[in-house]
């Protein structure tokens, strides 16, 4: 049953772009048999073939299974949020906690879908996890910035915009 749903999910990702207009049907047909013959993740191929960006992916796996979007831009995150995950973890499953209220801890993930990275931080921090989404490169950057600060005397690279 996992494998059916899974090659459902590819589908429906495609077809979330298709209908917000970011790809084409014959741009969904070359991804998926570039998928075929090399394996890998839909939405990352399709930003590999310069069909896509990583933003349009986040938004439709946000829209796709009902998960909010928020871009880190301009968000202002909680350090004592991050201070409850190690930098290791984040990095790991690309996730970064960013608010805490009471016993809910809000973070970001590029794979909302990754159960067992929420499983874990739900362990570790005795936390019920609230998801939202956010792009590998805005959570990666986010994971920079946030764990850089608690290391003095080490210097952070250049900020790169």
């Amino acid at each position: 049953m996992a494998l059916f749903r899974r090659q459902t999910l590819k589908e429906q990702i495609g077809q979330v772009l298709i209908q917000r207009g970011v790809i084409s049907p014959e741009q969904l047909k070359q991804a998926l048999a570039a998928q075929k013959e090399e394996g890998g993740l839909l939405g990352e191929i399709l930003i590999k073939l310069k069909f896509t960006t990583e933003e349009d992916i986040a938004q439709a796996l946000a829209m796709q299974h009902d998960f909010p979007y928020l871009p880190l831009a301009n968000y202002e995150i909680d350090p004592e949020a991050v201070k409850m995950v190690p930098e290791s973890l984040s990095r790991k499953h690309y996730i970064l906690p960013i608010d805490k209220m009471n016993d809910i801890l809000t973070v970001v993930m590029a794979n909302p879908l990754d159960r067992k990275a929420i499983e874990e931080i739900e362990a570790l921090t005795n936390c019920k996890i609230e998801v939202f989404v956010a792009t590998y490169t805005e959570i990666k950057q986010a994971i920079e910035g946030c764990y850089s600060k608690k290391k003095p005397g080490q210097n952070g690279k250049a900020q790169n915009d």
